[in-house]
């Protein structure tokens, strides 16, 4: 996921120009020290093992959409049958082509000197249906992908991390029983899950179950700008759907699939491979923009529906009060034994950052809204970052956390020089660090950042009209990638 536009041509102080006839980009790109610290502002000032990587999804990446065996994924059938959804009416067929370039793209994180590389495995690339079927639904040329993609990564020293699901429910499954509107869905997503842990797991070591549970059945089941496109018809012009009801059925059955693949890996495989498992949740940082009672509610409402909706269940094993209490009959229940389970169902927890949000009440809809509020978005927010780490150490037990993704985006009307100065993007950076570093300081058990994202990529909804990453594609002539000056920042940060 990213969502966070920005506007690179801006000047940022963290780029100097060094000499006017460099010929290398890195040596006109150096970072700084903060203002509050004698040392230079590099990883040394965090702890000793922490991971520092950077992240993709299968979709908005891969390409290689329908060849060797793979099959069609929701986000393939969504943007292929209705391009007009999309901002710029493309699509993931092709994307930056990582299938076919893996290689290249490995080499250039090797140069910028990631500890980790952050991507999910295309369920319908390696089960093409997503029945596994015992073993006869695999496609060995997806798996073969999958195995030569984690040893090139090990063979340069980087540590994959692997996401199981990144939102591209087979459409097989979707054809058959809906995908995840329907709980048939746990059973084969616990096969899957399994399959890649007996065949990837003697080398992958870090397993995150799902990818932002909250924008996949939001945006893709009530408001419907996601794929598969459903929600009511008071919300919009949607491919069917009901906004009151599927979003949380979604939302309990991801919940359930990750609640089955944890106990898979604990009870068969997490002794023998040394392995970690976690999910990955997202939310903005919620501020009230009022000092009255009724903007404050409305910020721990908008907490909850984000944040708690999934974070609760696994941390104390029921909804928040505040969903109970607004959705009613309508929220699933768990039985005593699910809710006993998805206590500590993690190892560690992935968090995506993003913003901030001020807040402010609305009166209560007419409709089968779920809570009531309106957002008003900041620019970029680090202090969120910090508040947020403070939050997740103060009322959810402190749990170990990697910052899965964090980044700005760029619109892609900007020249290439424009987009290779991505200086916003630097200060970007360099300002959720120090968040972070000031919430370690403060007890939050940090262990990992990993930059949304290393490719320019497919942006969901958004298409192509946003870049988020530190290489440069360019979608216009073949595919060629180029290091952006972020990249040499933070090559610089990580050097020892």
């Amino acid at each position: 996921m990213a969502k966070f536009s920005g506007s690179s041509f801006l000047v940022c102080l963290l780029v100097f120009v060094l000499l006017a006839s460099t010929s290398t980009i890195e040596a006109q790109v150096t970072p700084v020290t903060p203002s509050n610290s004698s040392r230079p502002f590099n990883r040394t000032l965090f702890p000793a093992d922490f991971i520092f990587g950077a992240g993709s999804a299968a979709y908005q990446i891969e390409g290689g959409a329908f060849i060797d065996g793979k099959g069609p994924s929701i986000w393939d059938t969504y943007t292929n049958k209705h391009p007009e959804r999309i901002k710029d009416g493309s699509n993931g067929n092709v994307a930056a082509d990582f299938y076919h370039r893996y290689k290249e793209d490995i080499h250039l994180m090797k140069k910028v000197g990631l500890d980790s590389f952050r991507f999910s495995i295309s369920w319908s690339r390696v089960i093409p249906t997503g029945k596994y079927k015992g073993g006869a639904g695999v496609n060995p040329k997806g798996v073969a992908f999958y195995n030569n993609l984690i040893t090139e990564l090990l063979s340069k020293g980087i540590k994959p991390f692997v996401t199981i699901f990144h939102w591209d429910t087979p459409q097989g499954l979707e054809d058959e029983y809906g995908g995840f509107r329907n709980r048939s869905i746990v059973k084969d997503y616990e096969e899957y899950a399994e399959f890649l842990f007996k065949t990837f797991g003697d080398r992958v070591k870090n397993w995150c179950t799902v990818n932002e549970p909250s924008i996949f059945s939001l945006i893709g089941y009530d408001l419907g700008l996601n794929a598969p496109g459903r929600c009511s018809d008071y919300v919009g012009n949607c491919l069917g759907g009901n906004s009151a009801t599927e979003p949380y059925i979604v939302g309990h059955n991801l919940l359930l699939a990750h609640l089955a693949a944890v106990k898979v890996y604990k009870q068969k495989y997490q002794v023998s491979q040394k392995g970690k498992i976690g999910i990955t949740l997202v939310t903005d940082w919620y501020t009230p923009k009022f000092k009255t009672e009724s903007s404050y509610n409305a910020t721990y409402r908008a907490l909850d529906f984000n944040l708690g909706w999934f974070l609760d269940p696994i941390t104390y094993g029921h909804y928040p009060k505040t969903m109970r209490d607004i959705i009613g009959n309508n929220l699933p229940t768990f039985t005593k034994s699910e809710s006993n389970s998805l206590i500590g169902s993690f190892d560690f927890l992935g968090l995506n950052y993003y913003t901030g949000q001020y807040v402010t009440a609305l009166p209560p809809p007419t409709g089968n809204h779920s809570f009531y509020t309106r957002t008003t978005s900041f620019f970029s927010y680090p202090k969120g970052l910090e508040a947020f780490l403070l939050h997740v150490k103060k009322y959810y037990k402190n749990p170990p956390v990697h910052i899965t993704e964090n980044g700005v985006g760029d619109p892609s009307t900007l020249s290439f020089d424009e987009s290779i100065k991505d200086g916003v993007r630097i200060r970007y950076h360099y300002d959720h660090l120090v968040a972070i570093l000031n919430s370690i300081k403060l007890g939050a058990n940090v262990k990992a950042y990993y930059v949304w994202a290393f490719l320019d990529d497919f942006e969901w909804s958004n298409g192509y009209t946003s870049r988020f990453g530190l290489t440069y594609i360019d979608f216009k002539n073949n595919l060629g990638r180029r290091l952006k000056y972020s990249a040499y920042w933070f090559k610089h940060f990580l050097l020892k």
